[in-house]
């Protein structure tokens, strides 16, 4: 079901930002299918997720995106590489 498949996306993240080798590393959420109506918000896949309690103790951004439109795609790399310059 919808709600299966997000805990699921939840629990699989928990599970890699749980890894030592992931302690430093930043998150880069793209929340792709923007242009379809319904799509869940930048809010709703935050919350989905559990980002605020997840990825807490670390940097991390949801880029609003649709691949089909190429909207938003520059924008999330561009974020991801400025957070791994710094």
């Amino acid at each position: 079901t919808y709600e299966d498949h997000w805990t699921e996306a939840r629990e699989e993240l928990a599970r890699h930002l749980a890894e030592p080798e992931m302690a430093d590393a930043v998150l880069l959420v793209m929340a792709n299918k923007q242009d379809i109506d319904g799509a869940m918000s930048v809010t709703e896949v935050g919350d989905v997720l559990q980002l605020e309690e997840l990825a807490a103790a670390r940097r991390w951004f949801i880029q609003p995106c649709s691949v089909q439109l190429n909207h938003g795609l520059e924008e999330g790399m561009q974020w991801l590489c400025e957070q791994l310059a710094s």
